[in-house]
């Protein structure tokens, strides 16, 4: 980096945006970040934080139902989801108060308003005036919107998104759920474990479709068992409104048309890169399937210009489009970075939790000649049988040769929390061999990883 103070101009305020401008910040960079919404991006506000306070919320309704079992006598309990509802916002509000307090604590400017890209180096800001602005280097992180599908019916009154599912006052009775990937099911059980009758509608022959096939099939299985109506293979045709008056969904499944009746639906087909209005094009930036371009640098088309987290695609994860942020900070200053998302983790928070890194089996079979797989279930861990939580398994697959860990796959209480272990592993390129050595406390969850690592070559020593 030259001597002379570079300026960095970052257009959005998410996780990837707001990690971007602090990276910028501590490597000397004079940074302004414009956001056009609310600090903290779609995570703080519209995502993970909301759905994970109102799955906390459900998760103690469960628990408070099986206390029971544990020779606890409860009497009389139920759902305030207005007090539940304010608490989410509470939350939210305190998360994006400290991201106001980061921006100011590492003297990063912040403008409110819309960002228009003149070119690689101006960005036209319009809030409440217009102001023109220049930097040496932009980085974009605009973030996603709420995907939809093509049916008629799908803009009517009583069809939600998951922004409008955060938003709502009442529950309803009924709610089918289009979608079976991480948003649609989060909700589902989220408003499931709230009384609410639930049924989701997958297009794709199981849920969640880009996870592994065992991990995917014993989730549906935990999820019907608690009264989610799921239908896979299943295509919706249209939403029109009953003779009732409640909206009605119209689908076939393997060629079979069915329809079901609810309050609300909410369309959760995940979501799509947001770069509206930001004028790519005048400068040259075409996009790929909607997503901006970019290499493992983050660097677009257009020099001097960088994109990051949900703008660039792949993965939609605010852990992932942190790093990202990250990079593309160095690389603007003139630090050499570079991405590698071969051990990123990607976490689901339905209960029993999801967690995975690397590759599924399938993906693993169909790119190396030989590998192995090695399983335990937390039917036989002491911790798992003491929290009363023992659905779900460990799954590890890896190469057979030097024992490289190729994927590691977790259905289990705590899975989100657990894969950081594994996470590291495979970032460090570490065989199975060095799991199978690494001494775990005991009782624990994590002894699972130990026991699915020596099952690799049939070892377990607990099963």
């Amino acid at each position: 980096m030259s001597e002379k103070e570079q300026r960095i101009i970052v257009v959005g305020g998410g996780p990837g945006g707001y990690v971007a401008a602090i990276e910028a910040s501590h490597c000397g960079a004079k940074v302004t970040l414009i956001e056009k919404d609310a600090l903290g991006g779609t995570c703080v506000n519209r995502g993970c934080i909301p759905t994970k306070a109102l799955v906390q919320t459900a998760n103690m309704l469960h628990e408070i139902g099986r206390a029971g079992e544990y020779g606890i006598v409860v009497n009389g309990y139920a759902l305030d989801f207005i007090k539940a509802s304010e608490r989410k916002s509470k939350i939210v509000k305190q998360l994006r108060d400290g991201v106001a307090y980061l921006m100011k604590k590492n003297k990063i400017t912040v403008l409110h308003g819309t960002a228009s890209i003149l070119d690689s180096g101006r960005v036209l800001v319009s809030g409440n005036e217009r102001q023109e602005i220049s930097a040496d280097k932009i980085i974009i992180a605009s973030g996603s919107q709420p995907g939809s599908i093509p049916v008629e019916g799908v803009e009517d009154k009583g069809v939600m998104n998951s922004d409008d599912a955060l938003e709502m006052k009442i529950l309803p009775k009924k709610m089918v759920v289009i979608g079976g990937g991480v948003i649609g099911l989060e909700f589902a059980q989220i408003f499931k474990r709230m009384s609410v009758d639930v049924s989701v509608i997958e297009m794709m022959p199981q849920i969640l479709p880009t996870e592994d096939h065992d991990i995917a099939r014993h989730l549906e299985r935990a999820l019907k068992k608690e009264g989610i109506d799921i239908y896979v293979n299943a295509k919706v045709a249209c939403i029109t409104t009953a003779p009732s008056g409640e909206k009605q969904v119209l689908f076939t499944v393997n060629g079979i048309e069915k329809a079901l009746e609810c309050e609300k639906a909410l369309v959760a087909v995940g979501r799509v890169p947001y770069t509206e209005g930001l004028g790519l094009e005048q400068i040259g930036i075409a996009l790929e399937k909607g997503r901006i371009p970019v290499n493992e640098r983050m660097e677009t088309t257009v020099k001097n210009v960088y994109a990051i987290g949900d703008a660039a695609g792949g993965l939609m994860l605010a852990h992932k489009a942190m790093a990202e942020g990250r990079c593309a900070a160095k690389n603007a200053l003139g630090i050499e970075s570079a991405m590698n998302y071969k051990a990123v983790p990607r976490c689901i928070w339905t209960s029993p939790e999801v967690a995975a890194v690397g590759l599924t089996e399938l993906q693993a079979r169909e790119q190396h000649d030989d590998v192995k797989v090695g399983s335990f279930p937390f039917t036989a861990n002491g911790k798992a049988k003491i929290i009363g939580e023992t659905q779900g398994f460990v799954k590890i697959i890896s190469e057979s040769r030097y024992g490289e860990i190729l994927g590691v796959h977790i259905l289990g209480p705590h899975a989100t929390e657990m894969i950081a272990e594994s996470v590291l592993g495979m970032q460090m390129e570490a065989s199975f061999h060095c799991l199978n050595e690494t001494i775990h406390p005991h009782p624990t969850l994590s002894e699972a990883l130990v026991e699915a690592g020596l099952g690799l070559e049939g070892k377990s020593i607990h099963i």
